[in-house]
């Protein structure tokens, strides 16, 4: 596995390697530029702890995680404020500026965003339709093929599992071909896994990335989605792979950890009353979006017009519904502000290959979801009727 040029490996100085030995050893330094003012009985009351700089986060909190989620493997993870920054710092670790990612179209726009931030470009793949959606696995290798000669230096493949806003799941036939294809070009592959144990419609035999073992893999997870706590700000990566490649990345994602030392005290010591919501928080949030997506099937079946259905959803918290492609996506969303002060995310935002898509979010409570529903109904009908 061939990994940026960007972060500095290179042998410590004498006095690192020293301190590291006394370390080793057990013996706790005495430093004269200690400069820690919590180290010195300076800390204010509010937080009155001695800070610790610990990169992939506190080593407690990691273990209660590890235990929470089923990873082996409490090293193997690193804490840090959001998947946002996990797509950054691995984006750092994989490309040098100029080089590449793969990412899948319709997908998430702040990918696209993460990585011209970090000097990286994305190559996208489509995803296919035919009732359900799928990869097309032949489309990727014949991209990875052609790499070289375009120059661009693919480093990873991104897969989100389930897509958003698709929400398909990677099926046990494409995951294995994606290992074959990672392995056969030696390109790490970072799986985003946020929205996993949200089921809508599922298929047989999907699971999770985290823990694969045959290729470099960086699973990405957080609280923002199984706690439904966007402002909890705790995400983490799960790091797996052939042992050589996974000492060798987590050596390198080591420096990018101590660089930004991400983990805040104060949500390290929230973890154990956040794990223990864990569970019942995702039955909730599974409860309002099965029921939503129940009563946006009825309410579609119901209207008399007919023209607007919802794709497949295998898991995840949004839709897609489809409408006639005669009606422009920026007209229905704008009439929709002027004329009943609501909002919405047209196809094109998640490029979406054709015109007549609108993303709508399961979670509102059910009065509100079907209001939405009903909305989105009314404007359809009236641009019909104007046309």
């Amino acid at each position: 596995m061939r990994f940026s040029s960007r972060i500095d490996v290179s042998q410590p100085n004498p006095i690192a390697a020293c301190e590291a030995e006394a370390k080793a050893r057990g013996v706790d330094l005495d430093k004269l530029n200690d400069s820690n003012p919590t180290a010195h009985g300076l800390a204010p009351q509010l937080l009155p702890q001695v800070y610790r700089a610990q990169p992939r986060g506190q080593m407690e909190a990691r273990r209660r995680l590890a235990r929470a989620i089923g990873c082996p493997d409490p090293e193997r993870l690193y804490l840090l404020s959001s998947t946002s920054q996990a797509y950054a710092w691995l984006m750092m670790l994989l490309c040098d500026p100029g080089e590449a990612v793969l990412a899948p179209k319709p997908g998430y726009p702040l990918i696209e965003s993460i990585a011209r931030l970090c000097g990286v470009k994305t190559v996208e793949y489509q995803l296919q339709f035919d009732g359900s959606w799928y990869m097309d696995i032949a489309a990727l290798r014949t991209i990875l093929e052609r790499d070289g000669q375009a120059g661009r230096h693919i480093r990873a493949l991104i897969v989100i599992n389930p897509n958003n806003p698709t929400g398909q799941y990677v099926k046990p036939s494409e995951r294995e071909h994606l290992i074959e294809l990672c392995r056969e070009f030696g390109i790490a592959l970072i799986a985003d896994e946020v929205f996993f144990d949200y089921a809508l419609e599922p298929f047989e035999g999907n699971r999770r990335f985290a823990g694969e073992r045959r290729v470099l893999t960086f699973a990405l997870d957080g609280f923002s989605k199984r706690l439904a706590a966007p402002h909890a700000k705790v995400g983490w990566i799960e790091v797996s792979g052939p042992d050589d490649d996974v000492r060798e990345a987590m050596r390198r994602l080591d420096v990018i950890a101590d660089d930004f030392l991400p983990m805040s005290e104060l949500i390290a010591e929230r973890m154990d009353d956040m794990i223990a919501e864990l569970d019942s928080q995702h039955d909730r949030v599974q409860e309002r979006i099965s029921r939503n997506l129940e009563s946006l099937h009825r309410l579609l079946d119901a209207d008399d017009l007919g023209v607007v259905s919802v794709l497949r959803a295998e898991g995840g918290w949004n839709v897609l519904l489809r409408f006639p492609s005669f009606i422009d996506e920026n007209e229905l969303v704008t009439t929709m502000i002027r004329d009943n002060a609501t909002s919405g995310q047209p196809g094109y935002f998640f490029d979406m290959e054709a015109n007549g898509y609108l993303a709508i979010s399961l979670l509102p409570v059910p009065d509100l979801f079907d209001a939405h529903v009903r909305l989105v109904l009314s404007a359809v009908r009236h641009c019909v009727e104007e046309i």
